[in-house]
């Protein structure tokens, strides 16, 4: 009897979970939950963005994000500033904190991702990142494209 290959989504599931896992043990000393850091990558690349924005690429709750903007808020991590052109939003900024910590926060990603990626020849490396990129292109909106993949054509 042989085992069968475990289905595509536990398997994705199971690497993201692990890599998360390890990156969470790396990055404890610096106070942030997983929510957080990933708030701070996106503000990072984006610059700044408006509260909504932020619940969109985090996929939760605006509540949600304002209660994480808080605590991060009250950490020195961001701050608030009122939108120049409409004062019910306010644009969430990145504090110089965040722009020292992003880079050691990046350089320990990119030590977790060599490890993960231990032993995969580099072209199998490249047909991996292309073929996720792919199947995240295939399952996104026009309208919601994959931030870190080039546009494929569906």
């Amino acid at each position: 009897m042989t085992d069968a290959p475990k289905p595509l989504g536990l398997l994705m599931h199971d690497a993201a979970r692990a890599i998360r896992k390890r990156f969470e043990q790396r990055t404890c000393a610096l106070g942030l939950s997983s929510a957080q850091w990933r708030l701070l990558a996106h503000l990072s690349r984006e610059g700044r963005a408006a509260q909504a924005r932020l619940a969109d690429l985090l996929e939760i709750e605006p509540i949600s994000v304002s209660r994480l903007l808080d605590r991060m808020e009250q950490g020195g991590w961001v701050r608030r500033e009122p939108d120049p052109s409409d004062r019910r939003v306010r644009i969430i900024v990145p504090t110089e904190k965040t722009t020292s910590a992003y880079a050691s926060i990046k350089a320990t990603a990119e030590e977790v991702y060599a490890e993960a990626l231990a032993g995969v020849p580099a072209e199998n490396r490249k047909i991996l990142i292309d073929t996720l990129c792919v199947i995240v292109s295939n399952l996104s909106s026009d309208a919601d494209p994959a931030p870190h993949c080039p546009k494929a054509a569906k």
